[in-house]
């Protein structure tokens, strides 16, 4: 349990941290004794204690686009927002330490570039999103462009908040490259 407290601590991104909010609710809703109950009360008190407002606002708006939370308007004028099965599901799916891609049976011809400009000061960062590309098998296209051949929007944007990166990263997806035999041969896709 210590452990999983600590990478959560580390965590940081504002959407993390609502995902936690709405999940310590589950938490709550499952605890069975006072002392249960309480750790759940607590640490999601830290927690929203950390909460910049807008940045909230604006993570509230992104995880209800991509289906993770539900809004719900309650007759005392009060907004309530849930935690959907997908919603759920993520909050409880990801570990940077062991997450895979999934690689289906057929190509979609397609080309996932990651191209990242990270400061100086935020090394750590980028030395870190280095090697968590490399271990899920991207190809080091140049210093700072990594390539992949199959979906992994979802994961992406995962480590991406994770390592809390967002406005130094940018994900494009390509149809055709000049050097487009060799990445196939790379990847086993010939």
């Amino acid at each position: 349990m210590e452990h999983r407290s600590k990478k959560w601590d580390r965590l940081g991104p504002n959407k993390k941290k609502v995902l936690l909010l709405l999940f310590g609710g589950v938490g709550l809703s499952l605890a069975k004794t006072p002392g249960q109950y309480f750790k759940v009360v607590k640490g999601v008190s830290e927690e929203w204690q950390k909460i910049n407002y807008q940045a909230l606002r604006r993570a509230i708006k992104s995880l209800y686009e991509s289906k993770l939370v539900n809004e719900r308007d309650n007759p005392d004028g009060t907004l309530t927002i849930v935690l959907t099965n997908k919603g759920k599901e993520k909050a409880l799916t990801y570990n940077i330490d062991t997450m895979t891609i999934a690689q289906p049976k057929r190509w979609d011809g397609q080309w996932r570039l990651v191209l990242f400009d990270i400061p100086e000061r935020r090394r750590e960062a980028r030395d870190a999103l280095r090697s968590t590309l490399r271990r899920l098998g991207f190809y080091e296209y140049q210093k700072s462009a990594f390539i992949y051949p199959y979906q992994c929007q979802e994961e992406m944007d995962y480590i991406i908040e994770f390592f809390r990166i967002r406005p130094y990263v940018r994900l494009i997806t390509a149809r055709k490259l000049d050097n487009e035999l060799h990445l196939k041969d790379i990847f086993g896709l010939m």
